[in-house]
């Protein structure tokens, strides 16, 4: 009479492991076994190399926003304003500033003056977006003053204009050249309003890590920006940076409230929510399909394990006769199974990790294989392909595997665990 024994035995181990090394001239798949590996393995790194880099790309593209630009911008419509003129910008901007300053989790209010130029320098012309803004506002844009790459001094910002490294190419100008701003709204006469042409010098070139920054955007001092672009006494927005910039809805009241009843607010997530919404859904999708590859991995499990219990019928007949258990047949399959559903997963997250780790030299072959332009940041934005491990994605990528695994393993070996071992027998 079968006799009923602890689960996961010794000696259930140890049968397992004797079938999963077993030749095919001894009645053993293991080709079927390494295709098994080898599959799993395969699975589980593409699903965490695209999951960390789907992390890094969000992450980096993120942090480029956050860096260079306002968490919330305060700005006013279409109004009149006290001398009766329709305009839409801000007076007693100091005052407003002051109030955003002193709302808890604020950490800086910087009046903002904004205006469309077209930059010149011999033969070359590039149209920027200028930004009138004080030295110790700017200051306190990481991506701008402390960006990779840049050149120049930000101390001298009061004597020139900061420009992005994009611009300076196109221009084709190094710290100390000087440059021209042409602005078709300019000193007002009696004949109409003249084009205003300033020359500024060079004194700092940013690298903001974002292609459009960089190729569009410069900085001048915000007085300088307000003679030039006639906003006397006014500012055209604030710009407002927050402590929790991933919680940025919860300010808008108080910020409203310190703002005035006239404000509005456009916050980085009106700004680029679409396209992080785009992410999130792409990011779904692609789990889903990389969960599919793994289950296709899964399956070559059963494939294997069914030639196994087939090949190895005559020993779970000796097995049965000798006393063995439904159970421990069940179990001694299932460990078979699982061991290359355990071992494919940790092979995975190896590969998958150094993938993560090693992206920069991984891409860069790739680039030189290809013959460059693999990544155009004019079409994606960031310089480079970004990954970011995380330990939720590869907590997620080995369940995942390793539930789809056992799961699949369980039908072959309840399959053996009901041979009937007369059947198995009967031709021997």
């Amino acid at each position: 009479m079968a006799t009923r024994t602890a689960p996961f035995s010794r000696f259930e181990w140890m049968i397992a492991w004797r079938y999963l090394r077993a030749r095919r001239a001894e009645g053993g798949v293991s080709v079927m076994t390494w295709i098994s590996l080898l599959g799993i393995t395969l699975a589980v790194f593409a699903l965490i190399a695209t999951l960390a880099v789907r992390a890094g790309f969000r992450a980096e593209f993120v942090d480029t926003i956050l860096g260079a630009n306002a968490h919330v911008t305060v700005y006013y419509p279409v109004h009149e304003n006290e001398a009766g003129q329709v305009t839409t910008t801000i007076s007693g901007y100091r005052e407003i500033a002051a109030r955003i300053r002193a709302i808890p989790g604020v950490t800086r209010a910087a009046p903002l003056v904004r205006g469309q130029v077209m930059a010149n320098m011999r033969d070359n012309n590039v149209g920027l977006d200028v930004y009138g803004i004080s030295l110790e506002d700017l200051r306190s844009l990481p991506r701008i003053a402390a960006g990779e790459g840049a050149r120049g001094s930000l101390e001298r910002f009061d004597e020139g204009i900061a420009i992005g490294s994009g611009v300076a190419r196109q221009l084709g100008v190094r710290v100390g050249d000087r440059i021209r701003l042409i602005s078709p709204n300019g000193v007002r006469t009696a004949f109409g309003t003249s084009p205003r042409v300033n020359a500024y010098e060079v004194v700092y070139i940013f690298s903001a890590g974002r292609y459009d920054i960089d190729n569009t955007r410069a900085y001048l001092p915000f007085e300088e920006a307000q003679r030039f672009f006639n906003r006397d006494g006014v500012a055209d927005e604030i710009e407002v940076m927050v402590e929790d910039p991933e919680n940025v809805e919860a300010y808008a009241p108080a910020l409203l409230q310190a703002a005035g009843e006239r404000a509005l607010l456009w916050t980085w997530r009106d700004r680029s929510g679409a396209f992080l919404r785009a992410l999130d859904i792409e990011d779904n999708v692609m789990f889903i399909i990389m969960s599919i590859l793994v289950l296709i991995a899964s399956m070559n499990i059963v494939s294997g394990l069914i030639m196994l219990v087939k090949n190895k019928g005559r020993d779970i007949g000796i097995l049965r006769t000798m006393g063995l258990t439904e159970g421990s047949v069940l179990r001694v399959f299932f460990i078979c199974g699982a061991l290359v559903g355990v071992l494919g997963t940790a092979f995975g997250v190896v590969l998958g990790a150094l993938f993560a780790l090693y992206i920069d030299p991984i891409f860069s072959f790739v680039n030189y294989v290809a013959g460059g332009g693999v990544w155009d940041p004019s079409i994606r934005g960031i310089y480079n392909l970004p990954a970011k491990l995380q330990a939720g994605d590869v907590i997620s990528a080995v369940v995942l595997s390793l539930g789809l695994s056992f799961g699949v393993t369980l039908f072959p070996a309840r399959r053996a665990a009901r041979m009937n071992p007369v059947e198995a027998l009967r031709y021997e």
